[in-house]
């Protein structure tokens, strides 16, 4: 009786992926991949084919198991001829040497734009005809080596943010420099003033307080540290033009728009220093006083 049964489930098979039967694809192909049972356990040649091509996604090495019994798949290939074995093995190497290849253009690339950086950025230091005579008696390898080192120091430099030691150092232990101020308070009689409770003097915040709300950003540093020389040989040219060496023409700008920069940077967060130091929590409108 049980093999009636069965011989009339196989005679009634359906696809598990197009749920046809045998009546409607007489000529189709069958195949019982895997151990699954009942309505599961028969699929049309083509339709398993598509299922393992979706799978597979051009990888015939991959295996393919069935999704419910994860039963491996029993695949059948062809034997591969010499031409396609060598097609097959030259692919897989060419997948294998791009990454490394990508990567030493990469590389390649960034040094060559660090060594032309260097190289303009010495130009504009020290004058572009002193600089191409500069360049022109150094050692080949001695810029090869040299002139890359030039945008990484600038980066390195940048990195030091010696303006938030100098804020700290200044809220520290310079209270007479930048005092704090409170607003000023209405003038009151000697009465009003014994009848109000002595308020403790507002306490100021901390001295790490506005600092930690700039976090180092990569994009700022890198245009900041870029943009030094350009800016130096710009700032040395509009407040030293008297002297006459383009390298300490160069320097001299250098050091007033660092030393520009460093006390605007100290001024603006010493100001929001002070400005924090007045602020209240207020009591809600809507709440009520409640005696204890």
């Amino acid at each position: 009786m049980p093999s009636l049964l069965s011989d009339a489930d196989d005679r009634r098979r359906r696809c598990w992926v197009c749920y046809s039967y045998d009546g409607d694809e007489p000529m189709a192909e069958w195949v019982r991949p895997c151990r699954c049972r009942g309505d599961t356990k028969w699929v049309h040649q083509h339709c398993v084919q598509r299922w393992v091509d979706e799978k597979q996604r051009g990888n015939t090495a991959l295996t393919v198991s069935c999704n419910a019994c994860n039963a491996e798949y029993l695949i059948f290939y062809p034997p591969k001829d010499t031409l396609l074995y060598l097609m097959e093995r030259v692919d897989q190497m060419v997948m294998h040497i791009c990454p490394f290849f990508a990567g030493i253009v990469l590389v390649g690339s960034v040094y060559w734009t660090a060594v032309t950086y260097g190289a303009v950025s010495v130009m504009q230091v020290l004058g572009h005809s002193d600089g191409l005579r500069f360049m022109e008696r150094m050692d080949p390898m001695m810029l090869l080596v040299g002139l890359p080192c030039i945008p990484l120091v600038l980066v390195a430099a940048k990195m030091v943010r010696w303006e938030e030691a100098l804020v700290r150092l200044v809220r520290t232990y310079g209270p007479k420099l930048f005092r704090l101020r409170s607003r000023p308070a209405p003038r009151q009689s000697l009465q009003q003033q014994q009848q109000q409770p002595v308020q403790p003097p507002p306490q100021p915040p901390p001295v790490e307080f506005g600092l930690a709300a700039h976090p180092v950003s990569v994009s700022r540093v890198l245009c900041g540290a870029l943009a030094l020389p350009t800016v130096s040989t710009v700032v040395g040219k509009l407040l030293f033009r008297r002297v006459s060496s383009s390298l300490q023409r160069t320097l001299l700008g250098c050091f007033a728009f660092v030393v520009l920069k460093g006390l605007t940077k100290l001024i603006y967060h010493q100001k929001k220093w002070l400005f924090v130091t007045d602020r209240r929590v207020l009591n809600h409108p809507d709440g009520t006083d409640e005696d204890t």
